[in-house]
């Protein structure tokens, strides 16, 4: 992608996503204090920006807490286009490209020099969407990695498998020793582990071809993924279920499931889900499909971005500088937000140098994570993620309750998301 291309995605509004809404001026410095706008949702938000602005007094930033996802998004659009954005703003990754193609984030790669050093280069494409323009600054991210009841591994003796051959051989092994009891389940009620696990195999849904966007989330690496996970459900060796149910809860809770694919903040998760398995987990590098390899995909994650409202460009990416980078700043929201930064130095920080409670008997906990993220493959967004995501959960969804063909749903994900860009008005191959 070019800085062209660019241009004729942010002159072509997109507006998949329906449109429903604050922020000052676009023009950039001025002079005296400068009062910014950030719109966030991460927890503790408030505690973090106050060491700013108790270190800097001449540029002062208020946070205004935000639902996240889609809304956010949403609701940031419909600002721009009265010119009202806010100075900066919380994005997920894969909202990038929508936010670019609106118009609605500066380039920031001027104000940003030397940043890019700070971050793993998986996580830095996502901010710049291939091009020498740079529309964010990473803040969190999500690794994904392989958890797993240590106990009841031990018990049945099972083997914490290093590759995917492995994982399918060791979820045949325990439902035909323990029929009761399953690895693990497919949910199709959140695509974006989906995502993560299609990013591991080598997929990239969105690329550019000078004007041009191609859509392959049909490729022959999303395909392997899908074939993989088809044919264990087919096979009766894992379970059809979707995650974060009531059901999900008390098979993680009573050992009835025994692993989950999941990301660095999984640790959350559990505490809620499975409250009386503490300290009976553990965590280990995602499956590879190539032995020996250290590749994972990522499933969460967000970014600072400066919006093309903000009153201060400068005094803006200089915020989302510190927020990013700076050692105080990092420590603070790890300790305040419970995020796991995206900048690498801090993944082995004071703030991260305790395993999680839940996972108190595995000390390195974050170094292995830190490890794993190091192996963070690159992600590639298009404008209509949110499309993609909801054909997902649809067809997806259909295909693993009935044990069905997990391939056409992979095609109907592919002919609807690329569908919906010509309708509206992006030059698609495919």
């Amino acid at each position: 992608m070019n800085h062209r291309t660019v241009a004729v995605l942010a002159a072509t509004v997109f507006s998949s996503v329906a449109l429903a809404g604050c922020g000052g001026s676009s023009d950039g410095s001025s002079s005296g204090p400068v009062n910014l706008t950030y719109w966030a949702w991460a927890p503790g938000m408030d505690e973090v920006v106050a060491l700013w602005n108790d270190a800097n007094p001449d540029i002062q930033v208020t946070v205004k807490k935000q639902a996240g996802g889609d809304d956010l998004v949403t609701k940031t659009i419909t600002a721009a286009k009265a010119g009202n954005a806010p100075d900066l703003m919380q994005a997920e990754y894969q909202a990038l490209p929508t936010l670019v193609s609106n118009d609605v984030l500066a380039d920031i790669s001027s104000q940003v020099a030397g940043a890019e050093e700070a971050f793993a280069p998986g996580l830095w494409q996502q901010v710049t969407l291939g091009t020498d323009a740079v529309y964010a600054l990473p803040q969190d991210s999500g690794p994904l990695m392989f958890y797993y009841r240590a106990d009841l591994f031990e018990e049945y003796g099972l083997t914490v498998p290093t590759t995917w051959d492995e994982f399918a051989d060791t979820a045949r092994e325990l439902k035909e020793t323990e029929p009761g009891k399953v690895l693990t389940t497919f949910s199709a009620n959140d695509a974006g582990l989906f995502a993560g696990l299609a990013q591991q195999a080598g997929a990239q849904w969105w690329t550019t071809e000078g004007e041009q966007w191609r859509v392959a989330i049909d490729d022959e690496a999303t395909g392997r993924v899908a074939d993989f996970w088809g044919g264990l459900v087919a096979e009766g060796v894992i379970d059809n279920q979707p995650m974060y149910t009531p059901a999900w809860n008390n098979a993680l809770n009573t050992g009835e499931q025994l692993a989950w694919v999941s990301a660095v903040w999984a640790p959350g998760t559990l505490t809620t889900a499975a409250p009386d398995t503490a300290g009976k987990w553990a965590m280990a590098p995602l499956p590879q499909w190539n032995a020996g390899e250290n590749v994972t995909g990522s499933w969460g994650g967000s970014t600072t971005a400066v919006t093309n409202d903000a009153r201060d460009k400068d005094a803006a990416a200089a915020f989302a500088t510190w927020l990013n980078t700076d050692p105080e700043a990092l420590t603070a929201l790890v300790r305040a937000g419970g995020i796991y930064p995206a900048a690498t130095a801090a993944q082995s920080g004071e703030a991260l140098a305790e395993a999680p409670e839940f996972f108190a008997d595995q000390p390195d906990f974050y170094v292995t994570a830190a490890e794993i993220a190091e192996g963070t493959a690159p992600a590639a967004w298009g404008p209509n993620t949110n499309v993609a995501y909801a054909t997902f959960n649809d067809a997806f969804g259909e295909a693993a309750r009935t044990r069905g063909d997990f391939r056409a749903a992979l095609t109907t994900m592919q002919r609807a998301t690329a569908d919906d860009m010509t309708g509206h008005g992006f030059q698609v191959i495919e």
